[in-house]
């Protein structure tokens, strides 16, 4: 018998797709499920955007392009970044279409870690970051998120953590799962860190336009002297709900952009011939009406859960800065995060991801996905109260 590798079996696998396929299995079986699990909308893409990509298919546009994308995809992300971003980039040096912003994270990771380096992340992060960094040989070093500091680092926590095998810092604005939106301070920190200790930043920024209640994404890669310490991750499966699709991209410093070129030609060859032609329409403008209209529902929908929830009793949720998730506190109930997921999948058919699957602080919380339909919302909240009332959880 073969032996799988070490680094495959030490893996958990990610508790956000679990549950998805959980879920997805109970209802092949004909149980009626409502998922909050996985961090996807109930919209599909938008039709001005499909419609470019369906072209590029029946026209032809069906082969590999170049590893590092295509002219035209490069030059719409360059004209995103100027205009969305305050970012001047030059499409032949310092961007990379990617196959996602997961696939994003492995060609950093690619380029960045050797084994043995050591990348700060946020405690709770993403489920997938702290995997990723081990699977290249890298140590993942979590960093609490206090509730006490609105889920931000401390100073002395962020300090205490960086050594002289630390390589880089990993963080998401918007956090997921948290919701926070990092401000000026918050990144003032970071990068006063990076600048002393020489160190790279990973920015992952899927969720930078589903900012909520007036605030502003500020990209990382913006700040005095970040320009050529940042890896800058992008994509579309959020705002353009085009998960579907794996189709992102990389803004970062010229020599960095070469390494992961290379990695690309050798993993990966290339992201989709007609994907990247549809992101390009994506990007070729500023968002249309239709689309910021959306936004602007998810971010009621998140209102609207959020105060239902605050109604039961032995549970809280601060409402999300951005991203578009409730981050419940279920630290009144006695019960830990995979208990409570478990039993609410089971016995009320609602899924939602246990808190501890984003890092030891994420114990005592669940994630739920607030931009489900809102007939699923509400039958969904429904079915959460009945699970509190009714059973006495």
């Amino acid at each position: 018998m073969y032996r799988l590798a070490k680094r495959i079996l030490e893996t958990p696998p990610s508790a956000t797709v679990l549950i998805a396929d959980m879920a997805a299995k109970m209802r092949r079986q004909g149980v009626d499920i409502i998922d909050f699990s996985a961090g996807r909308a109930a919209e599909h893409s938008p039709d001005y955007i499909n419609r470019v990509a369906s072209r590029a298919l029946l026209d032809g546009d069906t082969h590999q392009t170049m590893a590092q994308g295509t002219p035209e995809f490069r030059e719409m992300v360059a004209r995103k970044l100027e205009r969305e971003n305050g970012i001047i980039a030059d499409p032949e040096k310092n961007i990379i279409a990617t196959l996602g912003c997961k696939q994003g994270l492995t060609l950093a990771l690619v380029a960045a870690v050797d084994p043995g380096d050591e990348v700060v992340v946020e405690d709770p992060c993403f489920v997938s970051y702290k995997p990723a960094i081990r699977f290249f040989g890298g140590i993942p070093v979590p960093v609490p998120l206090r509730r006490e500091n609105r889920f931000r680092w401390r100073a002395e926590d962020l300090e205490s953590a960086v050594n002289d095998r630390t390589k880089a810092i990993l963080f998401s604005s918007p956090n997921n799962p948290t919701g926070t939106v990092h401000n000026e301070t918050d990144l003032d920190l970071i990068v006063g860190t990076a600048k002393k200790h020489d160190l790279l930043v990973i920015s992952d920024e899927i969720y930078e336009q589903t900012i909520w209640d007036g605030r502003r994404h500020v990209c990382i890669a913006t700040r005095s002297g970040m320009k050529d310490r940042s890896i800058t991750i992008m994509g579309f499966t959020k705002t353009f709900s085009m998960g579907g699709w794996r189709i992102g991209f990389i803004y970062a410093p010229e020599a960095l952009i070469s390494a992961m070129v290379t990695a690309q030609q050798h993993l990966m060859t290339c992201a989709g011939s007609f994907t990247q032609k549809g992101a390009a329409k994506a990007l070729s403008e500023a968002p249309p009406a239709e689309v910021k209209e959306l936004w602007q529902d998810w971010e009621r929908r998140c209102q609207f859960v959020v105060s239902e929830l605050n109604r039961i009793p032995n549970i809280s949720c601060d409402p999300p800065e951005g991203g578009f998730y409730a981050w419940i506190n279920i630290k009144g109930t006695g019960e830990t995060s995979e208990q409570l997921a478990k039993r609410l999948l089971k016995e009320f058919h609602i899924a939602l991801v246990p808190g501890s699957a984003f890092g030891p602080n994420g114990e005592g919380y669940l994630r739920m996905t607030c931009v489900r339909s809102w007939d699923d919302l509400r039958e969904g909240l429904l079915r959460f109260k009945q699970a509190f009332t009714k059973r006495g959880i």
